[in-house]
């Protein structure tokens, strides 16, 4: 398929800059696969589509402030006066017996190895090139000394389509309330990591989780860290050339078997973003070709790229936010519905004004 096939023609106005308040306020446009039909519902009327014993997926990943602004140091550890940025993407193994801690990072500016960059606490070595605009870089704190000051000195990574917009009008590029609102209500203060947001989630409020525990539908979350995979461009025209970046993934036993049970009991099972549909469908695509057992939990990189013609091993549905065209995340969605009926359901929602991306409205494929 050519990456042209999932293009489309935005108005600038529909972009939001900020969330919806309550958050379940938002709205929600069902794309029922079976039928031509479209419901305009608000994201409040999700659990009308769902029943007794079936499962909701959702990724617990915790935004952390990635956007590091950083002054250059000279190779005796002196500072130059150049300033630069540095935006954490991936923690990785420890590559350098000198490091605390390593991650995958995008440097702006020119960069070699060995180069030195400071910001509070830390400091950080451009470890190698990559070779896809990204670099390794060894940081002097470790474990939870880095979060600690990750979290005192860095800024919130929002998406740059809300801080141009933001900029165009005049308004704060960022500000203390993005903290709060660029998180879900259910991030686990354990599972710190992505640069993110998984943006679905986003909607849920603490009052419609319990909502849904109550009429029956089981809450299972899963783990993956967003980084590079979810949001760098698709850069080549047939869309079967294009590699996903690999982002860390975990899925605990007890998922998989409340999964399996539902699907034994012809129960649906919906994903909530983009995420937690690659991070299912990567574990039971594992447990198919026999690499992990169903009684195991899953763990490890996960670089699956899902387009039409996929063939789901999971999930039934999907809940998701409207993305940028052009975007591996337009395709994910394609293959849950089909291209057409995804680019019809795109123009319906510009049509009525849903709000698109980051902080915008939601879709309901069942």
């Amino acid at each position: 398929m050519n990456l042209s096939d999932f293009n489309y023609n935005l108005p600038t106005e529909l972009i939001a800059i900020e969330p919806a308040n309550p958050r379940d306020s938002a709205k929600l446009l069902v794309v029922h696969k079976e039928n031509k039909n479209f419901e305009h519902k608000l994201f409040s009327d999700l659990i009308d589509y769902l029943n007794q014993g079936d499962v909701l997926v959702l990724n617990n990943s915790k935004v952390i402030p990635a956007r590091l602004i950083v002054e250059r140091l000279d190779k005796n550890s002196q500072p130059t006066g150049g300033k630069g940025e540095v935006f954490l993407c991936s923690r990785q193994s420890n590559l350098s017996s000198g490091a605390k801690d390593v991650w995958q990072v995008l440097i702006k500016g020119r960069t070699k190895p060995g180069s030195l960059f400071h910001v509070g606490k830390l400091i950080i070595e451009a470890i190698s090139d990559c070779g896809d605009g990204t670099w390794m870089a060894g940081f002097n704190l470790g474990g939870e000394d880095f979060m600690s000051e990750i979290r005192r000195i860095g800024t919130v990574p929002l998406p740059p389509y809300i801080e141009k917009r933001r900029h165009d009008l005049g308004k704060a590029e960022s500000d203390s309330s993005d903290l709060r609102e660029y998180q879900t209500v259910f991030a686990g203060e354990q599972n710190n990591g992505s640069v993110a947001a998984p943006t679905a989630g986003l909607h849920f409020t603490p009052e419609l989780l319990e909502k849904i525990k109550a009429k029956g539908i089981k809450i299972c979350f899963v783990t993956l860290h967003v980084g590079l995979g979810t949001f760098l461009p698709v850069k080549v025209d047939k869309i079967e050339n294009h590699k996903m970046h690999a982002e860390w993934a975990e899925v605990p036993t007890a998922v998989i078997s409340t999964i399996n049970e539902a699907k034994n009991n012809n129960k649906k099972i919906i994903a909530v973003g983009t995420t937690s549909a690659r991070t299912i469908e990567a574990c039971f695509k594992a447990m198919a070709d026999k690499k992990i057992e169903p009684n195991n939990d899953f763990s490890g990189w996960v670089d699956i790229f899902i387009y039409p013609g996929y063939e789901w091993l999971a999930l039934d549905g999907l809940v998701t936010n409207f993305h940028l065209p052009k975007s591996t995340l337009m395709m994910l969605v394609s293959a849950m519905a089909g291209r057409d009926k995804i680019m019809s359901a795109y123009q319906l929602a510009i049509e009525n004004s849903y709000r698109f991306y980051s902080y915008g409205d939601a879709m309901l494929i069942i």
